[in-house]
């Protein structure tokens, strides 16, 4: 875990690292040095970036480790396997790279699926599950595709093979500023000038939206896959939930839970939550952590 120089932004008491982990590159940093690990798992449009303001709070009393998911990010986005099964994998060889045992492992976004994947097929990997602002294929993602119901465009036009990177590709400025953060960020100043750069900087490197066209293609063609993981191996670790409006997470992962769901809600604050109220988020996440530890 001998740590590297940053090829973009980075944080005070943060190092980085690689990964070369089921096949590919992965990068991913570290901060403090005791308590049990969390890992952290970003959603789109997001690197490990998103966790920014969120890992400091954290690191105080844990070790924290944040990845640019497989296609994101500092991670390797070449000619390879992608979407929620593989990258299931890769966060489970990492927490064995990683060496620190068990994690707490924090969700946000469309990164549920993988991780929920993960962390039912892994349990031994895996202290606690949190999902903040996520759901998964066949257990209410299914709303976010219907444009005619108040579901998204962009759902289907990310999911497109080679279509995001066709049009995208020297557009991510545009694109991000003109649409996606207004849409999700409901914080004046969450997100600033230095913060767009860091997540175009990555984006907009050639391949750059792969990892998001196959995240996507995973959510709207996986849901007989998802759902016959939910009935044969339902998470059993502690569950914590944070929602913002609508609890789509709540009622996604008690469906996907044999065991103890806590669920919270954060009203007040967009999509992003991580970015938008780390505070809250940390508090919540804390506490949830503390008592699993305690016990």
């Amino acid at each position: 875990m001998s740590p590297i120089t940053p090829a973009g932004a980075t944080l005070p008491g943060v190092t980085h690292h690689p990964a070369n982990v089921n096949g590919t590159r992965l990068h991913y940093v570290r901060a403090g040095t005791t308590g049990s690990p969390i890992l952290l798992v970003h959603g789109w449009p997001e690197t490990w970036w998103a966790f920014r303001k969120l890992i400091p709070l954290l690191a105080e009393t844990h070790q924290v480790f944040a990845l640019d998911l497989r296609g994101f990010g500092d991670s390797s986005n070449d000619d390879a396997e992608y979407g929620e099964e593989v990258t299931a994998e890769d966060l489970h060889q990492l927490v064995r790279h990683i060496g620190s045992g068990p994690v707490h492992l924090l969700c946000q976004d469309i990164s549920g699926g993988a991780s929920f994947r993960f962390a039912a097929l892994h349990p031994e990997d895996v202290i606690s599950f949190t999902g903040v602002e996520t759901t998964v294929a066949g257990f209410g993602f299914e709303a976010f595709t219907d444009v005619s119901n108040g579901g998204s465009w962009h759902v289907g036009f990310l999911a497109a093979p080679g279509i995001p990177d066709m049009l995208l590709r020297g557009h991510e400025r545009e694109f991000l500023t003109g649409w996606a953060f207004p849409m999700m960020n409901g914080t004046e100043g969450a997100i600033t000038e230095r913060d767009v750069d860091e997540f175009v900087r990555t984006y907009g490197r050639p391949n750059g939206w792969r990892g998001t066209q196959a995240i996507y293609h995973s959510l709207v063609s996986g849901q007989d896959a998802t759902r016959a993981l939910a009935a044969s191996h339902p998470l059993t670790v502690p569950v914590l939930t944070v929602d913002t409006g609508h609890p789509a997470t709540e009622n996604t992962f008690r469906r996907l839970s044999a065991g103890e769901v806590t669920a919270v809600r954060l009203p007040g604050v967009g999509h992003l939550v991580a970015q938008e109220s780390p505070d809250a988020l940390a508090a919540a996440v804390l506490e949830f952590t503390r008592k699993i530890d305690e016990s």
